[in-house]
């Protein structure tokens, strides 16, 4: 396939914001290629060159991409990054320069292979010569393109592409193109669920249709998408919804799956499905005395006090995230890892499993002491008190609250269903609990904030539209240096406009590419005629918004964009907010 024909398909996603036009322009795309073509267009799409838990990046920097740029279009280096301070957009640059190349040069016609190829010697390039090689590399994709082809070529490789393409959406184009309907999206989410890599899965639909699902399945060393937990406001819910049920300690540390083989090696991913294992060495090392069994494990790591055993707040465990002073870090911090589930043993899935057996195996495992320990949990039946009193023993002990999980429920990874549920201390009163949202665009600074971002607009996810919707804008809790800090935060997702997945009223002075997670508190949920979160879900013409929110200092680099706190979940909020006002009314009538 000529890449010009991929360039062309995203200059007409650039165009249009509508979900469905996107998937209908991405399944005529997927139609035109081969197998070996659908897995290379899926990655590129996305801005990437290989699934996240591979951990591989293009690394190319600013200076050395204008370099590359100036090579490949025989202006000045001075001239190009004037250039740029002018259009301010890489891509828009790249191409500019390539047409503004003389007729006389000669090139090769692109092709996709071609380019994905070069962009991955570009993210494997080390050692010392690494930096001449990929500006090169860049330089020759560059000097072959046509200016439409340099555009996203140069986006690419600077992270940069921001066509407003989600996952779901992605998946949804897949099943258009080879299952026939969108309808049969579930199919394809499924399989990306326990193997979250949108190349492999394009390849094996393209291929041999929902049979090249069928050879998809748990595998070590790929990381399943985890499973979550629905929230509610009470015990009382709790046994409502799940009345005979294992009740679980929840940990505020960092989410970890485990994936250890039988030779010894292991390696962690975090809830993002990043490769985390270099920070905690002794996770790790304490894992080796797992030998002589393969299995994936789910987890939460907790930092604890060396000298009281006491358990640290979260914001602790990031220290052990640092790239330099691991040793230091893991002395001042060392890691409690408890395990609560099994998903893999020697060969074999267990996700299809009910958890009562997933944790008898668990218990045959996993000890109840030591660095490696099983959670703490308690079966209760029915019983109100019991449950309470678990509950506040959790939280005397330093815990958020309870996980409450169906006995018989199977491991639905990458989904957040009623078969596990969230008790946290926060949930008993109106909103005192936080919520992570995803920041979408900015309001410039007035005063002692001129220069910086003033506030924020921050959003949530909506899993079934696959769109970011307003809640609030806030301003409020940043100090002072995060407050100096923001614009360079924010600068490598700034766009030029909104981006197609965020759906907002407000127009803001800046919109960012939803990527980065925040946690916010505030002091209750309103109607708002102005934000889009929950519309005419409640009432006709208005949204949810809320009210007085506060950065809690929590950036939530954990967590990916759509692992943020939902539309129906707010809305769930809010419902529960109302009931409890008119129990409180009805008790001061009655008093």
């Amino acid at each position: 396939m000529k890449f010009i024909r991929v360039a062309e398909c995203y200059s007409k996603l650039e165009e249009i914001s509508g979900r469905l036009e996107m998937i209908d322009i991405l399944k005529r795309l997927f139609l035109e290629a081969n197998p070996d073509e659908a897995e290379k267009i899926a990655y590129l799409t996305l801005g990437k060159i290989a699934p996240d838990y591979e951990g591989l990046e293009l690394g190319l920097g600013e200076k050395l991409a204008l370099r590359a740029i100036s090579i490949a279009s025989g202006i000045s280096e001075q001239t190009i990054s004037k250039e740029y301070k002018r259009i301010g957009d890489i891509g828009k640059l790249a191409e500019w320069a390539v047409g503004k190349r003389p007729s006389l040069f000669g090139k090769e016609e692109l092709t996709l292979d071609r380019v994905f190829s070069s962009l991955l010697k570009i993210a494997r390039a080390t050692g010392s010569d690494s930096q001449d090689i990929k500006i090169r590399t860049f330089a020759g994709l560059l000097s072959d393109s046509e200016p439409i082809e340099a555009r996203y070529i140069a986006r690419i490789v600077m992270g940069r592409l921001r066509l407003g393409v989600q996952d779901m959406t992605l998946l949804d184009a897949l099943a258009e193109a080879y299952l026939g309907s969108r309808e049969r999206r579930s199919l394809l989410e499924e399989k990306y669920n326990i193997y979250p890599d949108i190349g492999r899965i394009a390849r094996a639909v393209a291929e041999k249709k929902e049979k090249g699902l069928e050879e998809i399945d748990v595998t070590l060393g790929v990381p399943i998408r985890p499973m979550l937990a629905q929230r509610v406001k009470s015990a009382e819910e709790v046994i409502e919804r799940i009345p005979k049920m294992y009740a679980e300690h929840k940990y505020d540390g960092e989410r970890m799956q485990i994936h250890i083989w039988k030779d010894g090696r292991v390696k962690l991913f975090s809830r993002r499905l990043e490769d985390i294992t270099a920070p905690y060495p002794d996770v790790r090392d304490a894992l080796k005395t797992f030998v002589g069994r393969d299995m994936i494990l789910d987890s939460e790591t907790v930092a604890v006090n060396p000298d009281t055993g006491e358990i640290l707040p979260f914001q602790e465990l990031m220290h052990r995230r640092r790239k330099y002073g691991v040793e230091e870090a893991m002395e001042q911090y060392p890691a409690v890892t408890y395990v609560f589930d099994i998903l893999y043993l020697d060969g074999k899935s267990l996700i299809n499993l009910p958890l009562r057996e997933r944790r008898k195996i668990l218990e045959s495992i996993v000890p109840k002491e030591g660095n490696i320990r099983e959670v703490v949990y308690r079966e209760i039946d029915s019983n109100l008190q019991e449950l309470e009193a678990f509950f506040e023993e959790a939280v005397e002990k330093g815990m958020e609250g309870l996980v409450i999980k169906d006995p018989n429920s199977r491991y639905q990874a990458g989904t957040r269903g009623w078969n596990w549920i969230k008790l946290k201390r926060s949930y008993i009163s109106k909103m005192i609990e936080p919520v992570d949202l995803v920041a979408v665009g900015a309001f410039m600074g007035r005063g002692k904030r001129a220069g910086t971002y003033g506030a924020l607009l921050m959003a949530v996810y909506d899993p079934k539209e696959d769109k970011y919707k307003t809640v609030c804008k806030m301003g409020s809790g940043f100090t002072d240096e995060d407050l100096g800090r923001l614009p360079e935060i924010f600068k490598p997702y700034v766009t030029e406009v909104k981006d197609p997945s965020v759906e907002s009223k407000i127009e803001a002075d800046v919109w960012f590419q939803p990527k980065i997670v925040l946690e916010v508190i505030g002091d209750e949920i309103t109607l708002s005629p102005v934000h889009t979160c929950g519309f005419n879900s409640i009432r006709k013409g208005s949204g949810l918004a809320i009210r007085f929110p506060r950065f809690t200092g929590r950036w939530r680099d954990d967590k990916g964009p759509e692992d943020a706190t939902t539309e129906d979940e707010i809305i769930q909020m809010y419902k529960s907010q109302l009931k409890e006002i008119k129990e409180e009314k009805i008790k001061e009538e009655a008093a």
